[in-house]
């Protein structure tokens, strides 16, 4: 499927579509200052990851406080503020990440898209708990990991949102392990092998 068949099954209005290709741009010109996303990826910016936190952001309902972890490069962070300004006026979005240029560049690409997030500069573990209705995290840490940060910061009838990739059910495998969860996978548009993993009542073994 095009890039532009993916948006129009993602129901992505001209509007936001524009604000997204501003977003890029902010990414791309940052991205050769400060490691944001690989460089080899930055060609296929749009399916690889704007695409991608598209995903993310469709595959919940409309929450009242959207958290996002290890924001770096704004993927899905950003974007999901984006969509939710435009569509979902109701809901806060809240972007952690501790590096200092990285949570620079975060509030940049927000202000210049015309996107109504708060960052957070700090530690993910450091933080004021978020009591978030939907909790995501890209390329963060591996699930069992995610789980310790979700016992922190999910409300517990929150629901969280993790794309992974191929080896997604040796990680759910891990993970069961310390944790109780309850996980659905939905396969990706971009990725057939990769998934996004919608995880609810997080509790420990």
């Amino acid at each position: 499927m095009t890039v532009d068949g993916v948006l129009e099954r993602l129901n992505v209005s001209r509007e936001t579509y524009e604000r997204l290709e501003i977003f890029a741009a902010v990414l791309e010109k940052w991205n050769s200052k400060i490691n944001l996303i690989s460089r080899h990826s930055v060609s296929d910016i749009w399916t690889r990851h704007i695409v991608d936190s598209i995903q993310v952001f469709r595959s919940v309902p409309a929450p009242q406080h959207w958290v996002d972890m290890g924001s770096g490069g704004g993927l899905p962070g950003v974007v999901v503020g984006i969509l939710a300004s435009a569509e979902r006026h109701g809901t806060r979005v809240t972007l952690i990440e501790s590096d200092q240029r990285k949570a620079a560049f975060l509030r940049t690409a927000a202000r210049e898209c015309g996107a109504s997030i708060q960052v957070l500069s700090d530690r993910i573990e450091r933080c004021q708990p978020q009591n978030a209705d939907v909790l995501s995290a890209r390329a963060l840490a591996d699930l069992t990991k995610l789980l310790e940060f979700s016992e922190r910061h999910l409300n517990p009838k929150g629901v969280a949102v993790f794309p992974k990739g191929a080896n997604w059910k040796k990680e759910v495998d891990n993970a069961l392990k310390s944790w109780r969860f309850d996980f659905e996978p939905i396969t990706s548009l971009t990725e057939p092998d990769a998934v996004l993993l919608k995880i609810k009542g997080v509790a420990r073994v």
